[in-house]
């Protein structure tokens, strides 16, 4: 099933089935009993298809983007956590930090897994049933206050505001199949900068959640960010940052286009 999130004509928030380009509403709670009803949704505004009880994020776990990063292959996922306030809907702006300010926004396209119920010690081997689906994400990075200015602490350069975009919609595991073997890539400006496949991540996204649910509970509706492979515009010479005026298009294959433009905080 193709899920979305949307804001209605009144301003009320509701999920929705996608089938054959018509949206029907559903009723229930998606991360428990739920029905698609025969009412074609009243979709106002597309929202982000999940409101995430936490974001959590692995970095460095694609083989190639290590080494263009001149890491080292880690023993174990690399975890960072983004804030809620950074979540950002399909077709809304990335904001470029203008008071806390950076000159250096990157892009990372990134599959987003959305968990649908209460996982703690999960196996590599029962992980994907705790998923409910997957969504595209972006990873939006200021590196100069991630690896410069953030005492070594990633998560200053990752959590501001508008700096996780997911969508356009969450694709159910039964229907999306093998999280490992998808095509991945970001677009911008029309032009693609990074073009892979997720068979390539170091750590596969049933052992990200094996390590991430280790003695800890992740609630429904944890989405995990499963890093980014190589294509980076920290890692291009010379480097490519977003500007105001740029569009980042993040495209997964079976899920489909999450498209965002790019302005300056405040514009």
């Amino acid at each position: 099933m193709k899920i979305i999130r949307y804001e209605d004509s009144s301003g009320k928030i509701h999920y929705a089935s996608e089938k054959d380009g018509v949206a029907y509403r559903i009723e229930g709670d998606v991360f428990g009993d739920y029905s698609v009803t025969s009412e074609a949704a009243d979709v106002a505004k597309l929202l982000a298809p999940i409101a995430p009880a936490a974001i959590l994020c692995i970095g460095l776990n694609y083989k190639f983007h290590a080494e263009e990063s001149g890491k080292s292959v880690p023993e174990y996922p690399v975890l960072f956590v983004k804030g809620r306030n950074a979540l950002q809907n399909p077709g809304d702006a990335i904001e470029i930090p203008t008071t806390l300010a950076s000159h250096k926004v990157d892009y990372e396209c990134e599959l987003a897994v959305v968990i649908g119920k209460s996982c703690k010690n999960a196996t590599k081997e029962n992980a994907l049933d705790y998923v409910l689906g997957y969504t595209c994400g972006n990873d939006v990075s200021a590196r100069d206050w991630q690896v410069e200015k953030g005492g070594s602490q990633w998560c200053r350069g990752k959590t501001f505001d508008t700096f996780a975009p997911m969508g356009p919609r969450l694709v159910t595991a039964d229907e999306l199949g093998n999280p490992n073997a998808l095509k991945i890539k970001t677009i911008l400006n029309g032009e693609t900068v990074q073009d892979w496949n997720t068979d390539d991540m170091i750590f596969s996204v049933a052992e990200i959640i094996e390590f991430l649910s280790g003695s800890t509970t992740l609630l429904p509706g944890t989405v995990i960010m499963t890093g980014t492979p190589h294509g980076v515009g920290m890692a291009r010479t010379p480097p490519l940052w977003l500007k105001s005026g740029d569009e980042v298009t993040i495209e997964i294959e079976k899920i489909g286009q999450l498209t965002n433009p790019v302005i300056n905080e405040g514009e």
